[in-house]
């Protein structure tokens, strides 16, 4: 075990390196100027898009906007905001948050680019069901002699599309919270038993597909949203004195690097933009999976509307949860495990319904990502071996809830990181390559289609 770990962070430290960093903030960068910065020019519309203030039930897709929207932030808007941020901040320190800000405004135009490719570019399944996804823009806009690095991507989404972390982390949260307090031991067997819930409820809502988990997830997400951001508005309300000194403590971290690594400030760019994919996966191609089966005729539209998503999970969610973390100071106290010091932060923030409340927000951020990346996975193995067996990956998902609840948190997160990495090089490059396509489609919307 100790070498296949050893593995696994030698692999992350590899991928993760100037290259990918190049690729997806340096591609981000490209596409937002290449864009004239149109994320920022078209809020607004992008927000009634969202509204449903252009939805056609006899669209193509099986989906509408904000259900697409909805399933993209379930699967983004999980532990990777909550558990992530202060792993991000245990590791890089607090200037690791200013690197994820700035991978997020960037995101922004990397996921207009690639769904709105994911839509433009939709290709059929084997059984004829229309389908969107950076591997079916590969295939349908660069031609056969691609489809090795369409094949890539879907392999690396395999192993990316897991739940294992965010089982991991809702087990953990749950004993600390409730079976500890109650004096209850924790065991394999309890583990298990926790780990056999979830499946269930998992297996309730992604056998029932994709319009089942777009229909639960516009439920939850607003929800969930709502919940998390209260929660982190009444402890900074009680510490209003914390708030400036944490958001200036981060810009200076981020370009020193004291506070943890010593002035390693390469460190800390490359553990804010790891996370911000984690968080966002802005380039890393999983969105548009979800964004692709949208029900709508416009490709540009559905760009829009998924651009929002870094804003809301990352600029957001992650920065409340930082905020949280910084102004209580918990952040500095040693603990490695992310979830932990999340909880202590709300404890001190928030004492006594502190962890409940972190508690209710963590087990339906991660229920809503199991969801999403359960979808994703799915389609990723039916475009290598065929929609009808591709179904099957759902039992396979399930199965691994349950080794979830028990697996090594330090392995499974190396094991994602991997295949996120992995990911980004095929979306990346085919959505660069593909740009001024985009453009072309963006110009004809905004002269001919398009209304505020």
């Amino acid at each position: 075990m100790n070498s296949i770990s050893t593995f696994l962070a030698d692999a992350v430290a590899f991928i993760w390196g100037p290259p990918l960093l190049i690729l997806l903030l340096g591609g981000g960068l490209f596409l937002l100027v290449y864009s004239r910065f149109l994320p920022f020019r078209y809020l607004r519309h992008a927000v009634n898009i969202l509204r449903g203030k252009y939805d056609d039930p006899d669209d193509p897709g099986e989906i509408s906007h904000f259900q697409a929207l909805s399933g993209a932030l379930a699967a983004t808007i999980g532990m990777g905001n909550i558990s992530g941020v202060a792993l991000a901040i245990a590791a890089g320190g607090p200037g690791a948050m200013f690197w994820m800000w700035m991978s997020a405004f960037v995101g922004m135009a990397t996921k207009y680019f690639t769904c709105t490719l994911a839509v433009q570019f939709r290709g059929k399944d084997s059984e004829g069901e229309l389908q969107g996804g950076p591997m079916y823009v590969i295939r349908e806009a660069l031609g056969k002699k691609w489809m090795p690095l369409a094949i890539f991507f879907c392999v690396a989404g395999f192993f990316g599309a897991t739940p294992v972390f965010q089982t991991n982390q809702m087990v953990a949260v749950f004993k600390n919270v409730v079976l500890i307090p109650a004096g209850i031991e924790s065991s394999f067997t309890v583990n298990l038993t926790i780990g056999i819930v979830i499946a269930t409820l998992v297996a309730v809502v992604i056998l029932g597909g994709i319009k089942r988990i777009g229909n639960v997830a516009s439920k939850l997400v607003p929800f969930m949203v709502i919940l998390f951001v209260l929660s982190v508005l009444s402890i900074m309300i009680t510490n209003p004195a914390e708030i400036i000194p944490s958001f200036m403590f981060i810009i200076e971290d981020a370009f020193t690097a004291k506070a943890v690594l010593g002035g390693a400030v390469g460190a800390v760019i490359v553990e804010g933009a790891k996370r911000a994919a984690f968080s966002n996966e802005a380039g890393i191609g999983m969105a548009p999976l979800m964004h692709g089966a949208a029900k709508t005729k416009e490709p540009v539209r559905e760009g829009l509307v998924a651009m929002l998503g870094p804003t809301i999970d990352t600029i957001i969610i992650c920065t409340m949860t930082g905020i949280c973390i910084l102004i209580t100071g918990v952040w500095n106290s040693g603990e490695a495990d992310g979830i932990v010091m999340t909880a202590s932060a709300f404890e001190v923030g928030l004492p006594g319904v502190g962890p409940i409340v972190l508690m209710i927000c963590v087990m339906v951020f991660a229920i809503t990502t199991i969801f999403g990346l359960a979808y994703y996975g799915q389609k990723c193995l039916s475009f290598i071996i065929g929609a009808r067996y591709g179904k099957y990956f759902y039992y396979w998902y399930i199965a691994l809830v349950l080794v979830g609840s028990v697996a090594s948190l330090t392995d499974v997160v190396n094991l994602v990181f991997v295949a996120y990495g992995l990911m980004a090089f095929p979306t990346m490059i085919s959505t660069v390559i593909l740009a001024p396509k985009v453009m072309q489609a963006t110009k004809k919307y905004f002269s001919e289609v398009y209304k505020s």
